[in-house]
């Protein structure tokens, strides 16, 4: 999930406008056959098929495995949230192997110049707008994150009974306190540099972490500890809209679809058909993580599930303790990641619009108000909204726009570009495919959207 190739709009083209700016690309203007597609592939990498797997994996895997629980909790019990999870997943594998193919009719290395290419200079730059701000809405969810992580950490080593509010009594203990310090002292100074080489460390790291909370929530449901609050354990759903309000937090889990473009052109030999190998044995081993971690912990805890599973554990926990360590150093780290996605997105997005060349001495200063602008507005809004779940649905309907509609519009748009083949049942499915997904990701935005914008206002 934290996953980010440093290509956005690196060609010094792609800076300014061209001829082809606000018209559909090479990928429709001249289809190209199986052949021509295998044969045209120039930008073969050298990252191995298993390397690329577990690149996709880290992608993935984040710290929206804290929600998994409570999404079950919110579907309707073990056996509705797996059949949800497995319903999503066939369509996130298909999205991913459609970015893939329309990736290499057209010759882009990343997700929104694949967008762009097929269906246009507007619904690219709406693709870039709203990739702007998904990664905006998860600095936030990151650092609401830490302090809730940080709460628990500072309880156990002042020693703190479970429930006392004294923990925040102390100037040096308060949320904010401890949120501002930590960001500004730490992810700040990560965030300014233009380029992130660190990120293959933190890549690392963050993977470790997320392992580490699985295998905890695991280990606690086998052998719970004593005094743990169990609430009712629900064995379906209470309406058909409560499994709809679980499917934010899955497609916030295994939206890895932004990264997947660089992936696969980074590839040793890029094929359709060997990617679909690669996504299909991520997909599968995110899916056993999240199963394993959203069953475990829903079953620890039941209806008293905190939104964050971490929560629900006392803060005296040692392992637990080091699972909370785990995740804000995943955090820490994964945070100038995604920053640096949404700033190079907005950096091309401004020189797309006034038309200018690359200059050193501006790029440097507006690298710096993008930085210092962004930071300060996720911190401010971190700081007043201190619920992540209000934060996950609203970007949990972003990811699904990234999982199903920008895909199912490339794939309608690609298929369209073939009109000679408009007779095959094969160009009839496919085409019948990509307006289901862009059907049911319009309708999981929209309904994750306005639940969100109700319970606010009946809060």
């Amino acid at each position: 999930m934290a996953y980010c190739e440093a290509t956005v709009n690196s060609d010094l083209q792609d800076w300014g406008q061209t001829e082809e700016a606000g018209e559909k690309a090479s990928l429709l203007q001249n289809p190209l056959t199986t052949e021509q597609l295998r044969s045209s592939s120039k930008r073969e990498g050298d990252t191995p098929a298993y390397g690329a797997v577990f690149i996709v994996v880290n992608a993935a895997l984040g710290a929206g495995l804290l929600n998994f629980p409570y999404a079950f909790f919110v579907a309707g019990g073990v056996v509705a949230g797996i059949v949800l999870q497995l319903c999503l997943v066939l369509f996130i594998i298909a999205g991913l192997v459609i970015l893939a193919y329309c990736s290499q009719a057209s010759s882009k290395a990343t997700y929104q110049e694949v967008v762009r290419a097929a269906c246009g200079q507007v619904v690219g730059t709406i693709c870039d707008i709203l990739i702007a701000v998904y990664t905006f809405g998860t600095c936030i969810a990151f650092l609401i994150i830490i302090g809730d992580q940080l709460d628990k950490i500072i309880g156990a080593l002042m020693h703190t009974p479970e429930g006392d509010a004294s923990v925040n009594s102390h100037w040096y203990s308060d949320r904010k306190f401890t949120i501002s310090v930590t960001s500004i002292l730490v992810i700040l100074s990560l965030s300014i540099p233009k380029e992130i080489g660190f990120q293959k460390y933190a890549s690392t790291l963050s993977v470790l972490g997320t392992w580490y909370v699985t295998i905890i929530v695991i280990v606690k449901y086998i052998w719970p500890d004593q005094g743990i609050n169990i609430g009712d354990i629900p064995t379906r759903p209470s309406s058909w809209m409560a499994v709809f309000n679980a499917i934010p937090t899955i497609c916030f889990g295994f939206q890895c679809h932004v990264s997947s473009v660089p992936v696969f052109s980074s590839m040793e030999r890029p094929a359709v058909q060997r990617w679909g190998w690669v996504v299909t044995a991520a997909v599968v081993i995110c899916l056993f993580v999240y199963t394993g971690t959203g069953v475990c912990g829903f079953l620890t805890f039941g209806s008293s599930v905190n939104v964050d599973v971490l929560l629900s554990y006392p803060s005296n926990d040692i392992a637990v303790t080091i699972a909370r360590a785990s995740i804000i150093l995943c955090v820490l780290t994964s945070y100038p990641i995604l920053h640096f996605c949404g700033r190079a997105v907005i950096e091309g997005l401004w020189l797309r619009y006034k038309g200018e060349d690359v200059d050193m001495t501006r790029e440097r200063c507006r690298r710096v108000l993008q930085t210092l602008t962004w930071f300060f507005l996720t911190l401010v809004l971190a700081l007043f909204i201190p619920d992540i779940g209000k934060v996950i649905s609203v970007i949990g309907g972003l990811a699904a726009c990234f999982i199903f509609v920008f895909p199912g519009l490339c794939l309608i748009e690609a298929k369209l570009a073939e009109i000679q083949h408009v007779d095959s049942a094969s160009w009839w499915a496919l085409v019948l495919c990509g307006i289901l997904m862009v059907c049911m990701g319009a309708f999981i935005f929209g309904q994750s959207t306005a639940n969100s914008i109700y319970q606010d206002i009946h809060k």
